[in-house]
C-alpha cells in the first residue's frame, strides 16, 4: 500500500473537523475527494501533505508512520498543490529553478521547456514577472514546478477553480499526463465535469465523516 490513513481525526481546539478517517492509496490510484464546503477536504490533504498533523490516528506512506520519515524528504515524494497558487521571488525563472536549488543540480532546461510547452507556454515566460502572469498561467506554473521532479503522490487542491476553459483544459492534460507516467493523484474538487470523468471517488460528509 502507497498511503494508508488509519483513523485519522483532526479538530482545533473543541472544534472537530475530521472525524475517525481512514482510506488507502495504492500506486498508481487517481482518487478524487469530494463533500460539501467545510467539511474538510482540504484538512485532509494538508495532513497527507505533512503541513499538519492529526489529532488521532496514524498516517502511512509505504508502511511508515509519516511522521517518522524526514519531512523534507516525504514532501520530495509527496507534493501539494493549493488552489491559489503561490508563485515566489520575482520570476517564472525564480521559481522553476528552486525545485533544482534545493536538491543542489543544475537546471535541466531540456526538462523546463518540455513541461513548459505541455501547459501553452514557452521559453520566453521564464522571464516574466509573477504579477504579469494570468490566473491560469500562474496555476500552471505552480504545477509544473511541482512536476519537475515527479513525485510519487501529487495532491490537488481544487487547482481548476476560476479557472477559464481553456487552462482548465491544460491543466487536465498535464494532471493526466503525470497520471499516465504513474504519480498516484488525490484531488479535491467540486467541478462536476471532474467528479463526472472519476475514475475513483469518494465523499465526505459535512460532520467530516466518510459518507
Amino acid at each position: 500500500m502507497l498511503l494508508k490513513l488509519d483513523h485519522i481525526s483532526y479538530k482545533v481546539k473543541k472544534k472537530k473537523i475530521l472525524h475517525n478517517i481512514s482510506f488507502s492509496l495504492k500506486k498508481h490510484d487517481f482518487l478524487t475527494l469530494t463533500g460539501p464546503s467545510g467539511c474538510g477536504k482540504s484538512t485532509i490533504l494538508k495532513l497527507v501533505a505533512s503541513l499538519i498533523s492529526p489529532t488521532t490516528g496514524t498516517i502511512f506512506y509505504q508502511d511508515r508512520d509519516i511522521a517518522e520519515i524526514d519531512p523534507i524528504q516525504y514532501r520530495r515524494k509527496v507534493s501539494y498543490c493549493f488552489q491559489q497558487p503561490l508563485l515566489f521571488g520575482k520570476t517564472v525563472n525564480d521559481n522553476l529553478s528552486f525545485p533544482f536549488e534545493i536538491r543542489k543540480q543544475n537546471m535541466d532546461m531540456t526538462r523546463i521547456d518540455q513541461l513548459l510547452r505541455l501547459v501553452d507556454l514557452d521559453h520566453s515566460y521564464l522571464d516574466k514577472k509573477k504579477e504579469e502572469l494570468s490566473g491560469g498561467e500562474k496555476q500552471r506554473v505552480a504545477l509544473i514546478r511541482n512536476l519537475l521532479f515527479m513525485p510519487k503522490i501529487l495532491l490537488l487542491d481544487e487547482v481548476t477553480t476560476g479557472l477559464d476553459d481553456q487552462s482548465k483544459e491544460i491543466v487536465h492534460h498535464l494532471i493526466n499526463d503525470c497520471h499516465e507516467k504513474g504519480t498516484t493523484i488525490l484531488q479535491v474538487t467540486h467541478d462536476q465535469e471532474e467528479l463526472h470523468s472519476a475514475s475513483k471517488l469518494m465523499k465526505m460528509t459535512k460532520e467530516g465523516t466518510l459518507a
